[in-house]
């Protein structure tokens, strides 16, 4: 069976965490954020999961989710697994798609 629990490392490294107790006292006092970027009506959020949310078993697990709340975008959302850096890649992606729209959604008014 493959772990499914996953904590970050003193440097945002995920590592599996076997021990369900030692797991869920990491995610109560852990900041699991990335980042978090407004961008008028929208926000970004990119976390760290903490489980992986690879249900199929094939490939590496994901851990890291960017969510769009609000705007035009709302509820978009990207996954990854991999280091702390992919995840702020990615961040960085999804706020560059959320002002691309809004600057088309501007250009059509």
């Amino acid at each position: 069976m493959r772990p499914s629990k996953y904590i970050l490392d003193e440097h945002g490294n995920p590592k599996v965490e076997p021990d369900l107790i030692k797991w869920g006292r990491w995610l109560e006092t852990s900041d699991r954020h990335v980042d978090r970027t407004q961008i008028g009506d929208s926000k970004v959020s990119t976390v760290f999961l903490g489980l992986d949310h690879n249900f199929s078993n094939n490939g590496p697990p994901i851990l890291w989710e960017t969510i769009v709340f609000g705007g035009t975008l709302d509820q978009e959302q990207n996954r990854c697994s991999g280091s702390r850096e992919q995840a702020e890649a990615m961040h960085f992606d999804m706020v560059l798609k959320v002002k691309q729209e809004q600057y088309e959604t501007h250009e059509s008014l």
